[in-house]
C-alpha cells in the first residue's frame, strides 16, 4: 500500500500520483473511525464529508451497524445517499428512510451450524440473533439496548421460521470468560465452513455473516456497479472486521487507535477518530486537487 504517510504529522506530503491523488470513492467505517467516541460526528468532519462530495468523491458508510442505528449519519448524507450495513449484508438509501436496496442473509441451516460448533467448541457462548426488523437474544446475552419488540428466547427458538419472514442478516456470539481474539480464532476453527466470523466490538463478541459477505465484498459489488476500481478507493478502519475492505481498497489508512491487526495489515496511519483523522485525511485530498 505504499510509504507510511501521515495526514497529521505530514500535512504537507507532496500528493501522490493523480490516480491515488483523486479518488472517487471513500469508504469509511463509522465506530472508532469516523465517529467520536461519544458516537458524534464533529463539524470539521461533517465539512470534510460535505467538501468531497462537492468535489466529485463519492461517500459511503461502511459499518458492523444494522441499517436502523444509522440516524447518528443521516444528517450527514450527501450526494447518493447510500450505506452498507451489518457487515456487508445489508445496502441501504438513507435518503429514503433506510430503505433496503439489497440483503445478502444468513441462511437459517447456517445459522443454526454455527450455534451447534459454539455450544460444543465453547460451552457458555450466548447468541443473538439479527434480522431485518430487529434483534432478537438468548436469556444470557447482553443486549446492546432495551428493545420492548424482541423476543428472548435460546437461539434455536430464535432461528426458527416459525412467525418469521424477516431475514437473518447476521449471528452474534457472545462470550464472557474468553478473550476477543482467542474467541474469533476458536469460533473460526470450529464454525468457519458455514459463515463468515468477524469483530468490532472490544469485548468478546463475534458478527457471524453469509459465507463470503463482508464490507470488502458488498463494497466491491457497488464499486463494479459505478465502474469504481480498489485503485479509486480510499478507505479507512480500526477493527477486525476492516480488515478485507482495507486490504481491497486502493488507498487505506489505519486510525491511531486500530487493533494492532489493523495497524499491521496497514501501512497509512491518521489520527484516532476522537482526532479527527478521516477528517485529516479527506483535507489533505482536497488540497492536492486544488
Amino acid at each position: 500500500m505504499g510509504a507510511v504517510t501521515s495526514a497529521t504529522e505530514q500535512p504537507e506530503t507532496p500528493a501522490p500520483r493523480r490516480s491515488a491523488a483523486v479518488p472517487r470513492l471513500i469508504a469509511t467505517d463509522l465506530d472508532g473511525t469516523l465517529l467520536r467516541d461519544d458516537k458524534t460526528v464533529s463539524d470539521r468532519t461533517v465539512a470534510a464529508l460535505a467538501a468531497a462530495e462537492e468535489a466529485g468523491i463519492e461517500v459511503f458508510f461502511v459499518t458492523g451497524r444494522p441499517a436502523r442505528w444509522m440516524d447518528v449519519v443521516a444528517d450527514h448524507v450527501h450526494g447518493h445517499g447510500l450505506a452498507i450495513c451489518a457487515n456487508g449484508a445489508v445496502v441501504v438509501d438513507l435518503h429514503d428512510g433506510g430503505r433496503l436496496l439489497e440483503v445478502r442473509p444468513l441462511e437459517t441451516s447456517s445459522a443454526l451450524a454455527v450455534v451447534h460448533a459454539l455450544r460444543a467448541a465453547a460451552p457458555g457462548t450466548s447468541f443473538a440473533v439479527e434480522r431485518t426488523t430487529g434483534m432478537h437474544y438468548e436469556p444470557h446475552y447482553p443486549p446492546f439496548e432495551s428493545d420492548p419488540v424482541a423476543m428472548v428466547a435460546p437461539a434455536e427458538e430464535l432461528l426458527s421460521q416459525d412467525g418469521h419472514r424477516d431475514p437473518v442478516i447476521k449471528l452474534l456470539a457472545f462470550h464472557d470468560v474468553l478473550g476477543p481474539d482467542e474467541f474469533l480464532a476458536l469460533a473460526r476453527t470450529a464454525g468457519g465452513a458455514h459463515g463468515s466470523f468477524t469483530r468490532s466490538s472490544p469485548t468478546a463478541l463475534l458478527e457471524i455473516s453469509g459465507l463470503g459477505v463482508s464490507k470488502a465484498s458488498t463494497l466491491a459489488r457497488c464499486c463494479a456497479e459505478r465502474g469504481i476500481s480498489p485503485e479509486e478507493v480510499v478507505a479507512f478502519g480500526d477493527m477486525p472486521n476492516d480488515l478485507e475492505m482495507l486490504s481491497w481498497a486502493g488507498t487505506s489508512y489505519a486510525m491511531a487507535n486500530a487493533h494492532p491487526e489493523v495497524l499491521a495489515a496497514t501501512t497509512r496511519r491518521t489520527a484516532a477518530n476522537n482526532d479527527d483523522g478521516v477528517a485529516a485525511v479527506i483535507e489533505q485530498l482536497l488540497r492536492a486537487v486544488r
